[in-house]
């Protein structure tokens, strides 16, 4: 059943249905593998252009470079004087110094053992990766990695267009592949069974069936909890733009119009396991009034944002983490 007083229209805190969490209605029957499995596939095989997410765009500052491993690949992003964002492999062409501890010299690299600098023109055994800012996240685009045909740039989910959004960036790592976290969003009937804390009455109310013209199309009526039985009922849609990015945007309710995207990025592989990072961002909007006073209190409000992220993903890394393991040889005791 929805939840009790579902109106967007009202105040959007309510209080909610008094549910003890082993009295809640089973879902495990709507969560087939066959449904889970199909829309992790569709997602697999959507073209991404080579691009990955490898850092917030507020990670990248203009006094000093910034070095990520990426799929097996070391990186190196920096920006110049007018805030451009630009990427390149990690190791300097001369002796292989570590560029990410380096400097940003005029807008250019400067490696801290020889002096040598670096520029988006490149130099004889060093060319800079095609990088992408869009305002939130860094992206940089690894042809030789990902295999793929070369896109100008990544694909985006729709996104709030208010300047008055406010964004918030959480980052960790699992031992896992990037389908394991996608397969993981892609199971939202989990979330009032194993995130009690933070979502109340749960109920996925449209998945894809034969013929839909849209058939990532997932859709939620859930209580986001603020505090004890007080939450914010509101529906989301999910979706996938590309093969390592599963989107949950806000189609009804409070929020109407945010959405939080989870991209699964690959590090790379040590003794033999995969590591993916997590990297979640949190897009908000609201035209309700009360809203811009929370955007100008960004500084205090951002934390919270990301250790809510934390707290879930805390629990999801070891429900992905265990998806690998059950479906890899050999990897229920790894």
């Amino acid at each position: 059943m929805p939840l009790p007083g579902f109106e967007p229209r009202r105040l959007p805190l309510r209080r909610l249905p008094a549910t003890r969490w082993n009295g809640q209605r089973p879902t495990w029957r709507e969560a087939s593998p066959a449904v889970i499995g199909a829309a992790v596939e569709r997602a697999l095989a959507r073209p991404s252009g080579n691009w990955y997410v490898f850092a917030a765009s507020a990670e990248i500052r203009p006094d000093r470079p910034f070095g990520r491993m990426v799929a097996g690949t070391e990186i190196v992003a920096w920006r110049d004087g007018e805030g451009r964002l630009y990427a390149g492999p990690g190791a300097c062409p001369h002796l292989g110094a570590p560029l990410c501890r380096g400097a940003v010299d005029s807008g250019r690299l400067r490696c801290r053992w020889h002096g040598l600098g670096l520029g988006p023109e490149g130099f004889p055994g060093w060319q800079p990766y095609p990088a992408y800012d869009d305002g939130t996240l860094a992206w940089v685009r690894l042809d030789r990695v990902g295999g793929e045909e070369p896109l100008p740039r990544p694909a985006l989910p729709e996104r709030p267009a208010s300047a008055t959004a406010l964004t918030a960036v959480e980052s960790l790592a699992g031992r896992c592949e990037p389908e394991d976290v996608v397969a993981n969003r892609l199971d939202p009937w989990h979330g009032s069974w194993f995130h009690p804390y933070s979502f109340a009455g749960l109920r996925v109310t449209e998945t894809a069936s034969g013929g839909d013209p849209d058939p990532d199309r997932m859709v939620v009526e859930v209580a986001f909890k603020v505090a004890g039985r007080w939450g914010v009922p509101v529906r989301a849609a999910f979706s996938c733009p590309e093969p390592r990015t599963v989107a949950m945007h806000i189609i009804e309710g409070e929020g109407e119009g945010s959405v939080v995207e989870t991209h699964a990025t690959p590090l790379g592989v040590r003794g033999g396991v995969p590591s993916t990072a997590i990297i979640e961002a949190t897009i908000a909007y609201s035209e309700r009034p009360g809203f811009a006073l929370a955007a100008r209190a960004a500084p205090v409000v951002r934390p919270l944002m990301r250790a809510a992220a934390r707290r879930l993903w805390r629990d999801d890394i070891s429900y992905a983490e265990r998806r690998y393991a059950l479906r890899t040889p050999g990897g229920r005791s790894g």
